[in-house]
């Protein structure tokens, strides 16, 4: 049970278009994860959300450092994460767990930081991966401000630039595999650049390319909003760039909603964060965009339920065909399942 249950259950929404079949595109698994809203997040604990009423059909991991290899080379131990998720796929693929194939794509990790010595990792990952494997995410979130916290894998300013980290992404490219961009709003532009330089790896931005509202971005909504947005018109210029739409719901993005009496709405959650998705869909399009829930993450500020409801108060005049693109179809696609 999530640590915030008690203020989460304050706001109970029934499902919008509950009939409507979802891919979501992002959540994780994980065990011992203290300082986060759910710490033991496995297959019994996905299910509880997926089953609240939406019509989830599909899921992919995305990797977060769980179940590494406790022994064997550094470069290696990722694969034990890929191998633990695809042990739960394959539970669940079973059919007694219900109707929603859990992690039927399943997106590791590999330090491309080793440059082409990275595909030995890849191949290894793939052979572990029990056909599921479809590429790996190298995250690279930072900034100057030291009230924003990097990512855990301490990465300096400049990683996407690095000639060895992107002779690494190329080995991606020779596999048909795809790149999950994680990054902060100050790197967008190199992402962008490193997009252009290999045209062959289909990437994935995350979470709208972490606009930030926190430390030195706080009470800077306009500034932050008006920069985030000429970055995101020079990606979208990269058509080898797939955006996924969510993640706004953590600390970073500065909407505080972790700290009010009650957690908000649905109608709530979409009004504040509109201008993000909006911007994004009339940039890249219906085909290159697709929803996530960034699952047990963004279960600080909200439910399931309620997150997926946003996402449809949003689209709720859009056409069918649009919907099925951005709910479902493009996830499936860009992550061949």
């Amino acid at each position: 049970m999530p640590r915030n249950n008690q203020w989460l259950e304050q706001v109970h929404e029934d499902a919008l278009e509950p009939d409507l079949p979802i891919c979501d595109p992002h959540h994780h698994l994980w065990d011992f994860r203290e300082g986060t809203p759910e710490p033991r997040y496995l297959l019994d604990n996905l299910l509880e959300d997926t089953n609240s009423g939406h019509n989830i059909v599909s899921t992919i991991f995305i990797e977060c450092h769980a179940m590494y290899r406790a022994d064997g080379p550094e470069e290696m131990k990722p694969v034990g994460e890929v191998e633990f998720v695809n042990g739960i796929a394959a539970m669940s693929a079973s059919g007694l767990y219900g109707k929603t194939k859990v992690a039927a794509g399943i997106i590791g990790h590999a330090d491309l930081m080793r440059g082409a010595a990275a595909g030995e990792v890849l191949d290894a990952l793939t052979a572990h991966g029990g056909g599921r494997f479809k590429g790996i995410r190298h995250a690279v979130a930072w900034d100057k401000d030291p009230a924003i916290r990097n990512h855990r894998t301490n990465p300096p300013e400049h990683r996407y630039m690095d000639k060895t980290f992107r002779e690494g992404l190329k080995q991606l490219g020779k596999r048909k595999l795809t790149f999950e961009g994680w990054c902060y709003m100050g790197q967008i532009g190199e992402l962008a650049d490193m997009a252009k330089a290999t045209p062959d790896v289909t990437i994935i931005l995350n979470h709208f390319g972490g606009p930030l509202g926190m430390g030195s971005y706080a009470n800077k909504k306009a500034e932050v909003m008006e920069y985030w947005r000429g970055e995101i018109a020079k990606l979208a210029e990269c058509p080898n760039v797939v955006a996924k739409l969510g993640g706004l719901n953590m600390d970073i993005n500065g909407f505080h909603w972790h700290e009010q009496p009650k957690p908000p709405t649905s109608q709530e959650l979409i009004d504040a964060t509109r201008p993000f998705f909006e911007y994004t869909i009339e940039k890249f399009g219906v085909d290159r965009c697709m929803f996530e829930s960034n699952f047990p993450v963004d279960k600080l500020s909200c439910s399931y339920s309620v997150c997926w409801n946003s996402f449809k108060r949003l689209t709720k005049d859009y056409s069918k065909a649009e919907k099925a693109k951005l709910y479902h179809d493009v996830a499936t696609r860009v992550y061949s399942l």
